[in-house]
């Protein structure tokens, strides 16, 4: 099942104006720094995976740094989470492998650029994952609270042939 997203909330925590260039900045140092620190890098406690999408929009490839979780009923697949940090809307890389999903891409350290095939989690799969998660990493619990839309948790799976880059 491909991705599909809920639709979005009427509450969440909204980001301002002045600290989206700020973040943008950020986000780019904290790609040179995943480069040299790899899984020494974490997210919630988790380590990170480098997700590189296409843009809905732009067309753009797009790269973001996730926490990542391993998956125990699927071995080498990999959770992540669209929790926007409680906002209302969903993270971008949601929407663009909603729109995109067959051009994903995950990079880790001591891995290559490997292409993913993600999908949606739904149901009791969606709830023992999200409890895993919260269990692992419980400062994903309160994103709960603070938005009415459902997070989207996202399940990306390594193509089996002609997958890395």
């Amino acid at each position: 099942m491909p991705v599909t997203l809920s639709p979005s909330g009427t509450r969440g925590v909204s980001i301002p104006g002045f600290a989206k260039p700020l973040m943008k900045a950020g986000m780019g140092l904290a790609h040179v720094a995943f480069g040299f620190l790899g899984d020494r890098m974490k997210v919630q406690g988790q380590p990170l995976l480098e997700l590189t999408t296409v843009g809905a929009k732009t067309g753009k490839e797009r790269r973001v740094l996730l926490g990542r979780f391993e998956d125990p009923g699927h071995p080498g697949a990999w959770i992540v989470v669209g929790s926007n940090g409680g906002a209302a809307t969903h993270p971008g890389w949601c929407h663009n492998l909603a729109r995109n999903s067959g051009q994903a891409w995950i990079e880790m350290e001591g891995t290559a650029k490997t292409r993913v095939d993600p999908e949606s989690l739904h149901g009791e799969e969606r709830a023992a994952a999200w409890e895993r998660i919260v269990a692992r990493s419980p400062g994903y619990g309160p994103y709960t609270e603070k938005t009415d839309r459902e997070i989207p948790i996202i399940r990306l799976t390594p193509r089996e042939r002609g997958g890395a880059l």
